[in-house]
């Protein structure tokens, strides 16, 4: 069975829809700014990647009564790219409360902190003796699987409508999760993709870990540096990346777009051993999710066009570019296309995967390539292992056909994802 992607919504730190974030991956454009409340409290790291939504735009997704009380800001983000996308997959919504469920449709969207900012306020309010001042939607905003049932309950979903999280890996496997519903025929189609929260109480734990950037306050654009002999420490950033896949028998059915052909992956774990720990990766883990994947979807190492890399700006990024070297068993002018959209818009957590693979969906359908800012001074350890080629600063006008997503997270979790142009 063939599986197809025929929607796709963005909620980036450089473009809110697909129009916008397109024309930025295009132009190489920065979401990263500087946050005054960071410097406030005292962050070392006080630039982040945090999306600009309209007024306009929140009510056209949410009630009022919705909006009135609505804090959790990745809930905000996942449930607008979701419903986005479920328009642009020109599937209806069920509206009528006495409406039959859609039994063929479910949601698997995955979540980090997604609503960070109404834990704090609730943790004053019972320290305070305040419980009754919570309310009645403190609940669904703070539970790991609100983003999922706000979603199910607005597009009338009766399939499995649920939550993953594995650090900065759920969006990818969400991906691969909801694409094994769909290929065990317990759905015709599925939403998933993922989302996080934006703020100080996300955020704090890692600015404390010092991983994140302290040497770029005052030029925020800069600080993002994958693949860079000077990257310091990956820039936080939020969002939510959405996809409607579906088989592509139901797809041409009903006569729809279709962007791009989800081939398998994988995903595994490194069991914390072998150098791999909670914060760092076990590297032959990564190799063997690499190899697992390509195994899964029969696809030659030869023919992956692009990859579009974890690389988070942290000292980790020659180690990723080594592993897949040697996953694919390509070096030197034989590598392919790598690239790091963390240069734009910062590691978005757990909504990185799924933000990354709509830009490389839209890569596919429209035939190009983003480039990586921000690393004209490539590692050398890096430069010892592939050409710099391998690593475009500009836009390619160039027509991929098949692109690889990867996403390591803490914990020891990998997963990786292929894409592929669609040919009927």
């Amino acid at each position: 069975m063939r599986i197809v992607v025929t929607g796709m919504g963005v909620v980036a730190p450089n473009g809110v829809g697909l129009v916008d974030f397109e024309e930025a991956l295009r132009q190489q454009r920065s979401g990263i700014r500087f946050l005054p409340n960071l410097a406030e409290l005292k962050f070392g790291c006080q630039i982040a990647g945090v999306p600009e939504i309209s007024e306009s735009t929140k009510q056209k997704y949410f009630t009022e009564l919705e909006l009135k009380s609505l804090k959790a800001s990745g809930v905000l983000y996942g449930v607008i790219a979701g419903q986005m996308a479920w328009e642009d997959a020109g599937l209806s919504k069920s509206l009528e409360d006495q409406a039959a469920p859609d039994w063929d449709s479910g949601c698997l969207f995955g979540a980090g902190l997604a609503g960070a900012e109404v834990m704090r306020d609730a943790t004053y309010l019972i320290d305070g003796k305040k419980v009754r001042r919570l309310g009645s939607t403190a609940v669904p905003q703070v539970m790991s699987s609100g983003v999922s049932a706000f979603l199910g309950g607005k597009l009338g979903l009766g399939n499995q409508v649920s939550t993953n999280a594995s650090a900065c890996s759920t969006g990818t496997e969400s991906i691969l999760m909801a694409m094994a519903r769909i290929k065990s025929g317990l759905a015709k189609r599925m939403l998933c993709g993922a989302c996080d929260s934006s703020g100080p109480y996300v955020w704090g734990g890692f600015d404390a870990m010092r991983v994140m950037t302290r040497k770029s306050n005052d030029k925020p654009a800069a600080g993002s540096r994958p693949l860079s002999a000077t990257a310091a420490g990956f820039v936080p950033g939020s969002g939510a990346g959405a996809l409607v896949l579906e088989s592509l028998e139901v797809a041409q059915a009903r006569g729809a777009k279709i962007y791009a052909e989800v081939l398998g992956g994988a995903i595994n774990s490194g069991g914390q051993r072998q150098g791999g720990t909670m914060t760092a990766p076990n590297k032959g883990a990564i190799v063997r999710c690499i190899q697992q994947a390509l195994s899964n979807t029969q696809v030659h190492a030869q023919e992956i066009d692009a990859i579009s890399g974890h690389l988070t700006s942290t000292m980790f990024d020659p180690a990723e570019v080594e592993q897949w070297c040697k996953a694919l068993d390509r070096q030197g002018d034989n590598f392919p296309f790598i690239r790091s959209l963390k240069s734009m818009i910062g590691h978005c957590l757990s909504a990185a995967g799924a933000i990354e693979s709509v830009a490389v969906i839209l890569e596919l359908y429209k035939g190009f390539l983003h480039g990586t800012i921000n690393c004209e001074d490539l590692h050398p350890e890096i430069e010892k292992n592939i050409a710099s080629s391998a690593i475009p600063n500009q836009t390619l006008e160039v027509a991929p056909t098949i692109i690889a997503k990867s996403s390591f997270g803490f914990g020891d979790v990998n997963s990786c994802v292929l894409f592929k142009k669609y040919q009927p």
